[in-house]
């Protein structure tokens, strides 16, 4: 128990011992109703006080019990312990004289507690209060609720320059470069951009209304759209100036990432003349290890071993390559552009490629970031995000916390690296045929 609750014990205890020899030498003189009510309340702020602190002891518990149970290596029960002499002795008063709530001393409390459990080069695991949790989930799982709509505001409407092609919207009709003129019957003329934006992310499984002028044929349509969750598109196509070079940029991974790969791949065989392939994964912040193993498909043998997740000693978690169709895949020169941004997924996918001389990588360093990564949530909401286990090449070898080295590096702001990957593949293909 914290000194300061020991202190108001003895306090309360002294004001009793004083009641009761003021009793002994006039039985007569009983307590007053304001002394009666401060003694009340001082007895109910010291339950309060003890129960709230004990509550905050049993959630460390379940903190480290977590990380005892899930995390990558041994954790240390001796630095439990140290941290909660240091909330005895100082976290806990600091918190509360500065007038926190319960919530905030648990949730604040348990993000220094993981400090001191992780080890020195897990820059990753962290503790979440629930709402920064539920937007971390939404976004590392790269799932949605929303109409699926992007634009800019125009003197006529709301010009829409993405439509996501799993939504309802896009499901309904609307395509990029139409206009919405109405949304439910209010004229988009009357409101601000940041109105219609807001009007853009009604609340979940709700219908709105829009009228807009399809770019087209020029007609104007009605539609109700169901704002529901969906996967965000993850891959998309980036114009390159050498001919017969494709790009394709993939800005995170998640369940459907395999479904947008296959229809670019799709789209640049259907030219007759795909001679070299980009895919530019910089400023990736990766995904689930299962999406960067599933578009491995599109480049690897299926059948081979991709991948492997090992934690504590405990038994491996592997991963081989999926087999698909022959037709499906794609067996020319390729080229990943990673940086330092490039982490999880994008790093795993671009590191094995590499290893097994299927493509050459340009860029910077890797974020250093393969491992799986966990989260474990807890009753109030919060979540534990945990490094759960290490990524290794098949061969055994770990994925370096100083990233994927590139095979030729290159600082983004000395070339157009896009062009300049482009420029490769395309004297590459040059030197094949003169072979």
């Amino acid at each position: 128990m914290p000194v300061f609750l020991k202190l108001t014990c003895l306090s309360l205890l002294s004001i009793f011992v004083c009641i009761g020899c003021s009793e002994s030498v006039n039985s007569s003189s009983d307590p007053s109703p304001i002394e009666n009510k401060i003694m009340t309340q001082s007895l109910d702020q010291v339950e309060s006080s003890v129960d709230a602190y004990q509550s905050y002891i049993d959630f460390f518990e379940e903190v480290y019990q977590k990380f005892e149970d899930e995390y990558y290596k041994p954790v240390s029960r001796q630095a439990f312990n140290r941290f909660i002499k240091l909330f005895d002795q100082k976290i806990y008063a600091e918190l509360k004289t500065g007038g926190k709530s319960v919530d905030y001393i648990r949730w604040r409390s348990a993000a220094f507690l993981v400090d001191h459990l992780k080890s020195k080069e897990d820059i990753f695991s962290a503790f979440y209060p629930p709402k920064p949790a539920k937007e971390y989930e939404e976004t590392a799982l790269g799932k949605r609720i929303d109409l699926g709509i992007t634009g800019e505001k125009s003197d006529e409407g709301y010009v829409v320059s993405h439509v996501e092609p799993r939504s309802d919207a896009y499901a309904k009709g609307l395509r990029a470069r139409d206009q919405i003129l109405k949304i439910d019957s209010k004229s988009v003329k009357k409101l601000t951009e940041e109105e219609v934006k807001d009007a853009l992310i009604p609340l979940a499984d709700s219908l709105t209304g829009l009228e807009y002028l399809s770019f087209e044929d020029g007609a104007k349509k009605q539609i109700d759209v169901l704002s529901k969750e969906y996967f965000k598109q993850t891959v998309f196509n980036v114009p390159v100036k050498v001919p017969g070079v494709f790009c394709f940029r993939l800005e995170k991974f998640n369940r459907k990432t395999s479904d947008d790969m296959f229809r670019f791949l799709q789209m640049a065989k259907k030219t007759n003349d795909l001679k070299g392939l980009i895919l530019d994964l910089r400023n990736n912040p990766g995904g689930p290890p299962l999406a960067a193993r599933e578009i491995s498909a599109f480049f690897l043998k299926g059948g081979d071993d991709f991948a492997y997740f090992q934690k504590n000693n405990k038994p491996r978690a592997e991963l081989d390559v999926p087999t698909i169709d022959d037709a499906f895949r794609y067996q020319g020169p390729l080229v990943i552009l990673i940086n330092k941004k490039s982490g999880s997924a994008s790093e795993l996918f671009s590191g094995i490629l590499q290893k097994q001389g299927r493509a050459i990588l340009m860029g910077t360093n890797s974020a250093g970031q393969v491992m799986l990564k966990s989260m474990l949530h807890f009753d109030d909401e919060s979540m534990l995000l945990l490094i759960t286990a290490r990524g290794h090449h098949p061969d055994g070898s770990v994925f370096s916390f100083g990233g994927v080295v590139p095979n030729r590096r290159i600082e983004e702001d000395e070339t157009d690296l896009v062009n300049y990957a482009a420029t490769y593949l395309a004297y590459m293909n040059l030197q094949k045929k003169d072979n």
